[in-house]
């Protein structure tokens, strides 16, 4: 005789079943974590980078049996994302929905400091915390304490202000300044112009571009005329790629070169080969750095994966993000009032060494510039952190 079983009649019989029977079923139900990424838009070439460290993360945490979530309990972890076509508006609906509709467990950090910034509000609404990652703006420190951390170390008045000092200890004495007009390279400018006046580094150029620019051997070869010790390009990956390939056929003979995003990732020293060697970029980690334990078996293990290098700056922000999440809920639970409670007052271990708040802001990670020397990204600066010294570029 074969019965059956009205849906209603199931749901009916659910909820009379013992408490206990219900909570079991709650704890084996997979942890959601949502988050919007641009997949689509403007900044759709950063997202691989950042999607590829949250895949990463997740598959650790599942293989380990799954996200402690405090009291010996551990739960499978599964991502529900939206694509927000780089645009803050959508963002700012994906996460409503995320929070309201879908009801997701915990938040992870989209890309781009304008979706971070246009969320502050919605998570301090809904008292959701959000660990960030791939911002950075000297605008961040406006935000109100809360609901929203940022690990980046790139802060655009500490990024001015160190470039120029390691230029000047590399005796750079005169410099061309070439800087995309969005926002993050604009700001660094901003601040890197009066500090190397004082370092005495004279300027023999100082231009803007806009993100679409399709040529700039006008900009490259106008400067090269003065032989500057140094090139110093605020770009995005885009024309970080298009700077390289222009400044080797006009012949780029400054000893200090560097590009702002894009020589991180590892299509560029794909693309360029030892072209690439010893350009200078923004980052703040390395996994030749023995002080951090953790970063060489995270180097290794998203190469395993990917069958390329993470990049130095957005793959390891990202990562570092859930490292971060993922201690405090192991603290805290699931509770959001103790997780933020945690998560402003702990220090954490990642990728790239200790980290700990003060506000909004990571306090214990410093300012930082890499260097690509034969196919390795190395620390050259500041000496407490470096792994290698600066090497002067000789050639394309």
């Amino acid at each position: 005789m074969t019965f059956t079983i009205s849906r209603r009649t199931f749901l009916a019989a659910a909820a009379l079943a013992p408490v206990t029977t219900r909570l079991a079923l709650a704890a084996d139900a997979p942890l959601r974590i949502g988050y919007s990424m641009c997949l689509t838009g403007l900044f759709a070439q950063a997202a691989p980078s950042q999607v590829n460290a949250y895949e990463l993360w997740k598959d650790q945490v599942n293989a380990a049996g799954g996200l402690d979530v405090g009291g010996g309990q551990r739960r499978q972890v599964e991502f529900v994302s939206y694509d927000d076509q780089s645009n803050p508006a959508n963002a700012v609906r994906i996460y409503e929905k995320l929070i309201t509709q879908d009801k997701v467990d915990l938040l992870a950090a989209p890309w781009s400091t304008p979706i971070h910034l246009a969320l502050a509000p919605v998570l301090a609404r809904h008292k959701f915390p959000m660990v960030g990652n791939t911002a950075a703006s000297v605008k961040l420190r406006e935000v109100k304490p809360g609901y929203i951390w940022f690990p980046t170390a790139v802060i655009p008045d500490k990024v001015g202000e160190e470039l120029a000092a390691f230029m000047a200890k590399e005796n750079v004495k005169t410099a061309a300044v070439f800087a995309n007009v969005l926002p993050l390279a604009q700001e660094i400018k901003t601040y890197l112009l009066p500090a190397l006046e004082k370092h005495g580094i004279k300027l023999v150029a100082n231009e803007d571009f806009p993100p679409d620019i399709k040529d700039m051997t006008t900009l490259i070869s106008g400067a090269n005329q003065s032989s500057p010790d140094a090139f110093i390009v605020l770009s995005y990956p885009s024309d970080t790629f298009l700077f390289a390939t222009q400044a080797k056929q006009l012949n780029v003979k400054a000893p200090f070169v560097l590009s702002l995003i894009g020589p991180t990732i590892q299509a560029y020293q794909q693309a360029f080969g030892t072209g690439a060697n010893n350009i200078v970029t923004v980052g703040h980690w390395s996994p030749n750095q023995s002080k951090w334990p953790k970063a060489k078996p995270f180097y290794d293990a998203y190469l395993a994966k990917y069958k390329e290098a993470p990049d130095a700056l957005d793959s390891v922000l990202s990562f570092m993000s859930m490292e971060i999440l993922e201690q405090a809920v192991a603290t805290a639970g699931l509770d959001r009032e103790k997780l933020r409670e945690t998560i402003a007052s702990a220090t954490f271990d990642t990728i790239n060494g200790p980290v700990k708040f003060d506000g909004v802001q990571n306090t214990t990670t410093p300012t930082s510039f890499l260097q690509i020397q034969d196919g390795s990204l190395e620390l050259v600066w500041p000496e407490q952190i470096k792994t290698k010294d600066f090497r002067p570029k000789t050639g394309w």
